[in-house]
């Protein structure tokens, strides 16, 4: 299966996350994603306001269980240390992967370069840049070997939505309907998450 893996803390996971990744599996023609929630997101040392990686994992898994195009893997929260993207990526090819396809936001392209291992990952992994409608880069700006990435570029739908917003709206007793699936508004509801 041809299958585009989307990384992240998932704290919480939302509808701009999945419907960024459809919208890159169907552009770049993708049988399915696979969503990896992070253990510790080596971006994010030390949040405060990070969900258990169980609450995290359930979350995702809830957000995929009514569409057959997402699966869920816990690799990277059965794993030790921080949840590196080369590191993931070796293990998937270890399992049998031909070829792993990772799907980043626009906004992480210029940190890229300084990520785990970069120089190595940037040929261990095929990125699929998710980019806002409008969004423009300075492409001489990255190194050589970074600027292939430019035909890798799908225009996501523009949605305002992000996890720094859902919850500060529940911190506030306010509605994330429609910001989440609702199965993932229960659970967020029923565990007193980000309260």
């Amino acid at each position: 299966m041809n299958t585009l893996c989307v990384g992240g803390s998932f704290n919480p996971i939302h509808n701009a996350h999945l419907r960024c990744a459809i919208a890159a599996m169907t552009a770049k023609a993708f049988d399915g994603v696979l969503l990896i929630p992070s253990a510790e997101p080596p971006h994010k040392p030390g949040a405060t306001d990070l969900a258990s990686a169980d609450d995290r994992l359930a979350m995702c898994r809830l957000a995929a269980a009514d569409d057959s195009r997402f699966a869920v893997d816990d690799l990277e929260l059965r794993r030790s240390g921080p949840s590196f993207t080369f590191d993931t990526a070796r293990e998937l090819k270890r399992r049998g992967w031909p070829a792993v396809s990772w799907m980043i936001g626009a906004d992480q392209l210029l940190s890229l370069p300084r990520w785990h291992r970069a120089d190595e990952l940037i040929r261990e992994v095929n990125f699929v840049i998710v980019a806002r409608p409008g969004w423009s880069l300075d492409w001489s700006t990255l190194p050589p070997a970074y600027r292939v990435l430019q035909a890798n570029v799908v225009e996501a739908p523009l949605i305002d939505i992000s996890a720094t917003d859902i919850r500060r709206r529940v911190k506030a007793g306010e509605s994330i309907d429609g910001l989440t699936p609702p199965a993932v508004v229960n659970y967020i509801a029923e565990r007193g998450l980000y309260r």
